[in-house]
């Protein structure tokens, strides 16, 4: 008489998906705080070594960053002349914002319409673009050049996104060397346009704990531009995972309370004797931690 073979299942015990599930949720927790570690330990040695050497400038404008990051981008990949353009509010122009090199003020007062030329082109299909015969390729914008007096033999340009959203074009023109830009260049450029991204995305988010760090990190005169772009993206990272935690809570209500501030003395009294009721009735719970022991987590 046949017999059906036995499969064996394996047994599981009850509640360890769970646990498993909370096993990989402390990893990932123990992973992001050891980056976080790293990422304050060298910001800490690098603020040092700056402010030992007297190197530390005075914070940066959101202008003077993006041109800081532009000219650093530029020395790196060893460019005679630099641009960052933005998309306009119409979605339908790039206006120079940052221009560096020969014929930079006749530049700035150029709008070139979206798909017209190297940066219009990478702004319509947010596509890195090089091309080493700007004079006899038709994509070049040549009536820009022709009205700026400089026409270039080479360009590369690279998109800069907020979201998923192309905001800006970030280009260089003529290697020093009057070679032709590579590929490596253009995966350069592309970490010099993210910088310049989450600048401006953090400016328009009136998000200030990114930026303020990026203004520290980019006042720097004594890192490497491959340790800055390093802390900056570590930067962002911190600043991200603190906003969303208990500072981005702290943040908000420091907002309101700013805005209740400005509203005059009388809202502002009121305010602040809510705010210490409030405080002391949390103070006063049983169990409530004491004011030593929080922490931002």
């Amino acid at each position: 008489m046949p017999t059906r073979a036995r499969t064996r299942t394996k047994r599981r015990h009850p509640g360890g998906g769970a646990r498993a599930a909370a096993h990989r949720g402390r990893r990932a927790g123990r992973s992001s705080r050891d980056r976080h570690a790293a990422f304050v330990a060298e910001l800490r040695e690098a603020l040092t070594l700056a402010g030992t050497a007297g190197v530390i400038s005075a914070p940066v404008t959101h202008s003077q960053l993006l041109e800081m990051i532009v000219q650093t981008a530029s020395h790196v990949i060893r460019a005679r002349a630099a641009s960052l353009c933005l998309v306009d509010e119409t979605g339908q122009e790039l206006v120079f914002e940052v221009v560096q090199g020969e014929k930079a003020e006749e530049l700035k007062k150029i709008r070139v319409p979206i798909g017209h030329g190297i940066v219009g082109l990478v702004a319509q299909t947010g596509e890195p673009m090089a091309i080493s015969d700007a004079q006899s390729d038709p994509r070049h914008a040549s009536d820009v050049g022709q009205r700026v007096g400089y026409v270039p033999a080479s360009i590369v340009a690279v998109p800069l996104f907020y979201g998923d959203r192309v905001v800006g074009v970030l280009e260089l023109l003529d290697k020093q060397d009057g070679g032709s830009f590579t590929a490596r260049d253009i995966e350069a450029l592309g970490l010099f346009a993210n910088q310049a991204a989450i600048a401006i995305q953090q400016s328009r988010a009136h998000t200030s704990l990114a930026l303020m760090l990026m203004d520290a990190i980019w006042s720097l005169g004594e890192l490497s531009p491959q340790r800055r772009l390093r802390l900056a993206d570590g930067a962002r990272e911190f600043a991200a995972d603190l906003e969303n935690g208990m500072y981005g809570h702290a943040l908000e209500l420091a907002r309101l309370v700013r805005e209740i501030v400005h509203a005059g003395s009388r809202p502002a009294s009121a305010c602040r004797a809510i705010l210490e009721a409030l405080a002391e009735y949390v103070r006063r719970r049983p169990g409530a931690p004491a004011v030593a022991e929080i922490r931002l987590r």
